[in-house]
């Protein structure tokens, strides 16, 4: 099969030849063209045809977030493109900001601006570390080396009949990585403020950044959104959002009811905050009566976990591979085995209702109309 088509999108002359040089390396990766702005970017897609772009932010005559909204949206000769994005962000309140509006208007995942890493080399080596997997999975081919193809399809195995009814959820977890916003931004708006359990969620997602997306969730979400703290107590209605850089897990101390607890453990599945032991810590705290929902996101994160959710008498959902961005976390679950159901996005907050002693959705809850998600990313008012 053919390398993958990339289009490297970014004012700074450094910055470009570190990604082209990076990019240009390895052998199932094809740096067809470059632009200095999302202008010349647009211009260039139909004759270049990417199988994917890297963006800039910050650029002259068209930022980067106009370049998605101007390619999502098809300006000019140009017809509506879904070719995957992904925007070059700074670990910054600016840089987290911009980079959720990047998102809202139609890009697929981000990476930290290698210029702010140090020394060319190390720049070289974060993209190298950051960009090429998450490359290879929006355009579905394998991470490892060889020949660039399309990543095979291992066969969904059903879940094991349990061996007696699965326990009333107690608590609702939600993981997801890469296309998680988006997805969380249209699950979330459509679960009711009467939701009568605490939600845990974990994107893989920096400092910073968890704390902006917490407050944009919650400005448009009927659930009360936050980023996590330190031992808070579990009370329905109350979504809480691991932040970047801590693993976010629940404590049940003897005579006490559940409360969050944050920590800087090693990460887990090449990540912090991760999945699996948020997944782990519930089981516990809550005896197994537990909802988990695994939406979009590369890797593995959450697999183990559903593994001992699963055993415990709980109950889990994932996204399915057609609506997925990249069908890696939900997909591992599935393959294993360990999904009770595999279900389209638009279909997962009714699933969480039926699930949770059929609740109606928020969208028949009175007076509530759900946003659309890209008012949500970003920052629409409540």
């Amino acid at each position: 099969m053919n390398p993958i088509r990339v289009m490297v999108v970014d004012d700074s002359v450094v910055v470009r030849k570190i990604v082209t040089d990076v990019l240009s390396a390895d052998p199932d990766i094809e740096v067809v063209g470059t632009a200095v702005n999302g202008k010349i970017a647009v211009a260039k897609l139909e004759q270049l045809k990417p199988d994917l772009i890297t963006m800039d932010i910050e650029m002259p005559e068209m930022n980067g977030i106009e370049a998605v909204r101007a390619i999502r949206g098809g300006v000019g000769a140009q017809g509506r493109s879904r070719v995957p994005i992904i925007m070059f962000s700074t670990l910054t309140e600016r840089g987290a900001s911009a980079t959720l509006d990047a998102l809202a208007a139609g890009a697929n995942e981000y990476v930290t601006k290698p210029a702010n890493v140090g020394s060319v080399g190390q720049s070289m080596e974060s993209v190298r570390e950051q960009l090429i997997p998450k490359i290879k999975a929006l355009t579905g081919r394998p991470a490892g080396p060889g020949p660039a193809r399309l990543a095979p399809v291992a066969p969904v195995r059903p879940a094991p009949p349990r061996t007696g009814p699965g326990k009333k959820p107690a608590v609702l977890v939600i993981g997801s990585s890469t296309g998680g916003p988006e997805a969380l931004a249209r699950v979330l708006p459509l679960l009711p403020a009467t939701l009568p359990v605490p939600v845990l969620l974990v994107q893989h997602m920096p400092p910073v950044f968890t704390r902006q997306f917490a407050q944009r969730l919650d400005r448009l979400s009927p659930l009360r959104v936050v980023e996590a703290a330190d031992g808070s107590p579990l009370v329905p209605g109350t979504a809480h959002l691991a932040p970047g850089d801590h693993h976010l897990v629940v404590r049940a101390a003897k005579g006490r009811d559940p409360q969050t607890s944050l920590n800087q453990g090693p990460p887990e599945n090449f990540c912090r905050p991760a999945v699996d032991p948020l997944f782990r810590s519930v089981v516990t705290a809550y005896d197994g009566a537990v909802l988990a929902v695994v939406l979009t996101g590369m890797g593995s994160d959450g697999r183990n976990g559903a593994a001992e959710i699963r055993a415990g008498g709980g109950t889990v959902l994932v996204q399915d591979r057609a609506t997925s961005v990249v069908w890696g976390m939900p997909g591992a679950i599935a393959q294993a085995g360990l999904a009770d159901e595999i279900l389209p996005l638009d279909r997962v907050p009714e699933a969480i209702m039926r699930h949770l002693a059929g609740v109606s959705p928020a969208r028949s809850a009175a007076g509530f109309s759900p946003a659309r998600p890209a008012d949500i990313l970003a920052g629409g008012a409540r």
